[in-house]
């Protein structure tokens, strides 16, 4: 649900999944949702299926994700690595260069801001 001034999904639903640049998300808000054009938070599916080998990913607005299921590996330029499982939780600037590394079907929360 969504109004002027919140936005609500009730549950983790695949139902809801649209295809995405790699695997699919399920959008709790979309950018410009309640007159705020810079946020946007959803759910992030991805298999190793879908990313059967590390990809690298220019970090295009400021984003901070928490793992919900599955194992990822995201490397940062400049040598840091970093195996994020459940509950772990990482945050990137804007124009952060990163590698990742998708080992199992993984659902990550992410907020875009």
């Amino acid at each position: 649900m969504t109004n002027a001034a919140f936005t609500v999904s009730d549950a983790l639903d695949q139902g809801k999944n649209e295809a995405f640049e790699l695997g699919s998300v399920q959008w709790i808000r979309r950018f410009g949702d309640g007159e705020r054009p810079a946020l946007a938070c959803g759910f992030w599916h991805v298999t190793p299926e879908e990313a059967p080998v590390p990809f690298d990913l220019l970090i295009e607005a400021d984003e901070t994700i928490t793992i919900l299921e599955g194992h990822l590996t995201i490397e940062v330029e400049g040598g840091q690595s970093y195996n994020l499982t459940p509950g772990g939780a990482a945050s990137f600037n804007k124009g952060a260069k990163t590698r990742w590394s998708v080992h199992e079907p993984t659902v990550e929360f992410f907020v875009y801001s």
